[in-house]
């Protein structure tokens, strides 16, 4: 975890967060992975929009801010997806979206910033096979992307 993370006096960070999301209208929280733990992402501002933040899970930092800066672009401009959505990414792979259980505890600075009620999507991303992490054979059986919701049967 960060040191961001850890620290208990988290208020001069919480305000260099705060006037980012202000200048730029949201930002993408990175968090490194660790051991067995895959890094992952988050938006931290679209809840002042009333939208869900984003989430993605085991890309690398700068991969995974690219994907949600772009995403994000678009839901300001129009509707977020919804659980249960095919997305295509440009590479040509397909992401699933998927509703988070519990955001506040997956989003930390997110819910310290809007309350622990906010609402995020995470951006499921299938492997260069096109298979998701539900399937067995997801990245060959190397697993790798923790999927923090619940599908979504349309």
């Amino acid at each position: 975890m960060c040191f961001e993370c850890e620290n208990r006096d988290r208020s001069g960070y919480l305000e260099r967060l705060r006037g980012g999301v202000a200048a730029r209208g949201w930002l993408v929280q990175g968090v490194e992975g660790t051991g067995p733990y895959p890094p992952w992402a988050y938006t931290i501002g679209l809840s002042g929009y009333g939208l869900p933040e984003l989430v993605v899970t085991g890309l690398p930092i700068l991969a995974a801010g690219s994907l949600l800066n772009s995403l994000a672009s678009h839901v300001l401009h129009g509707p977020p997806p919804a659980a249960g959505d095919h997305l295509p990414l440009a590479d040509g792979r397909l992401v699933e979206v998927v509703e988070l259980t519990e955001p506040s505890v997956h989003l930390v600075f997110a819910a310290a910033l809007y309350g622990p009620e906010i609402r995020a999507l995470q951006l499921v991303h299938a492997d260069a096979r096109g298979r998701f992490p539900w399937s067995p054979d997801y990245r060959d059986g190397r697993a790798g992307q923790p999927v923090l919701g619940p599908r979504h049967a349309h």
